[in-house]
């Protein structure tokens, strides 16, 4: 077994996205901080309304898949297939834009507490034009391992075994086979994790303090790890709260403009002009 290290943190950095939510961008800053498979991992924490109210209000996206985790309040999306979803505390909502969806994201409260991420993963080109599609997975569904010591594991896609016991999520497998845990740890807990030798995995702790194999995480920051078949996460004094992430690189050039990932730049350009013309959404000849 070799121990997964860090080999390197970013600080997230303060930006705004939809109609002017305060954010902080964890991953995908630009392309020299994406982790294929993951194209960007935004946190959102606020309880201040001014903040978050404005909400995401319908945008386009094509070629890859949204996931929206809420940690706390409450948010509705819907989208132009019609789809609506309610999404509550401890939620998640997973979209596959694939060829081309329109939807919105907009806060429910008016005041309270608003927390959770958006994580952006990337499609292979074989599926970028698949139909769109979307699900809602509520936290009840979402299986959990509570720690000796005090602390849980929440897992929100993939399958992981921890000390015997096996957590499978509602959503898993894919092309690109994502894991995605919440991980809460009491102060000087640890917890070793294994993970698929071969897979990007990358941390961010958003609650406490943490080391990895003896180095430290710093608050709001990003760890990238090597590659190894597990990883060891010791908490603070303060205890820490982290997201924990591995996928499976698909190794493919990556082409962006705003909300559409694709692998070339001619079919960028196809994508704004379908959006112009209207036929974003509509299904391929």
């Amino acid at each position: 077994m070799k121990d997964r290290r860090v080999l390197h943190t970013i600080r997230a950095l303060d930006t705004s996205d939809g109609a002017g939510v305060r954010l902080k961008r964890a991953l995908g800053h630009n392309p020299s901080v994406r982790l294929d498979p993951f194209l960007m991992l935004d946190a959102f924490s606020s309880d201040n309304p001014d903040d978050y109210i404005a909400g995401f209000p319908a945008h386009p996206h094509r070629g890859f898949e949204t996931v929206t985790y809420l940690v706390e309040g409450h948010m509705k999306h819907r989208d132009h297939l019609g789809n609506e979803g309610d999404l509550k505390q401890g939620g998640v909502q997973w979209m596959t834009a694939g060829r081309g969806i329109i939807h919105e994201e907009m806060p429910q409260q008016q005041d309270g507490l608003l927390r959770g991420f958006q994580l952006w993963i990337n499609l292979p080109a074989r599926e970028k034009m698949k139909p769109a599609g979307y699900r809602d997975v509520a936290d009840t569904d979402m299986p959990r391992r509570d720690l000796s010591g005090g602390g849980q594991v929440k897992a929100i896609a993939g399958e992981v075994v921890l000390d015997g016991e096996t957590l499978s999520a509602p959503v898993k497998g894919g092309a690109t086979d994502p894991l995605y845990l919440d991980v809460k740890l009491r102060p000087g807990e640890s917890l070793t994790v294994p993970i698929k030798a071969g897979y990007n995995a990358f941390l961010y702790l958003f609650e406490g303090g943490l080391s990895v194999a003896g180095e430290t995480v710093p608050a709001e920051h990003t760890a990238v790890l090597d590659d190894g078949d597990r990883v060891t996460l010791e908490a603070g004094d303060r205890g820490a709260r982290l997201v924990l992430l591995a996928g499976k690189p698909l190794g493919e050039p990556i082409a962006q403009y705003g909300p559409f990932v694709m692998n070339t730049q001619e079919e960028i350009e196809q994508a704004l002009r379908d959006y112009r013309a209207g036929t974003l959404t509509e299904p391929a000849a």
